[in-house]
């Protein structure tokens, strides 16, 4: 843990680019993800990233870890992330709401992989963009990290590009169309959705 700077008795920080995790650790806690954003990811042999998990405010990471599990992709902090510490060995001594949290989590979790599959399987550009960013609103929301119509987005086109399985070029085309649409209206890291039901439409999902 050479790369972690430990900010409380059971708290870690990480700043971005630090990895919380390397492939094929042991890890020790799993994580609560209190401030900032990070992802797991896989990186191929001629340098191209995907992006297979994101890890937001309220999110574990990951609670497969206390069933003995070590990490199969590497995850790395990509902002400055505060987490809390649920050590591994401790939480068959936990209490039950605790142990039901960790175990709700690993489920929704498994929800959002099928969904990400659907998308990287199935969707358009601009589907996959827009079902991306109604998850991260509706994510933050139920954190309590939305205001109105507003939630941060430090992410990078980059970023947006390796989670949806497109270019770059394709990613800032796409979020062009959207924004003359006024689908979405990005600013200065942060988003905003002027409706959010008509976002979901064009992300082929219900409008509630």
């Amino acid at each position: 843990m050479g790369n972690l700077a430990i900010i409380a008795d059971d708290h870690i920080q990480f700043r971005p680019h630090q990895y919380l995790a390397r492939e094929a650790d042991r890890p020790e806690f799993v994580y609560r993800i209190e401030e900032g954003w990070a992802c797991r990811f896989r990186l191929l042999n001629d340098g191209r990233r995907q992006i297979t998990a994101l890890f937001l405010p309220g999110d574990y990471c990951e609670p497969q870890w206390v069933l003995g599990h070590r990490p199969a992709q590497p995850i790395v902090a990509l902002t400055n992330v505060r987490a809390s510490c649920i050590p591994c060995a401790s939480i068959g001594n936990r209490p039950f709401d605790q142990q039901r949290r960790l175990w709700s989590a690993l489920a929704h979790a498994l929800d959002r992989q099928s969904d990400w599959l659907v998308t990287l399987g199935r969707r358009t550009a601009l589907e996959r963009i827009a079902h991306l960013l109604c998850e991260i609103f509706e994510r933050l929301s139920r954190s309590g990290l939305t205001y109105g119509q507003q939630c941060a987005m430090p992410l990078t086109q980059m970023d947006m590009a390796d989670l949806t399985g497109l270019t770059p070029v394709h990613v800032n085309r796409t979020l062009q169309s959207m924004r003359s649409a006024a689908l979405i209206e990005l600013q200065s890291r942060w988003l905003r959705i002027p409706d959010l039901s008509a976002l979901r439409q064009a992300a082929c999902l219900a409008p509630a």
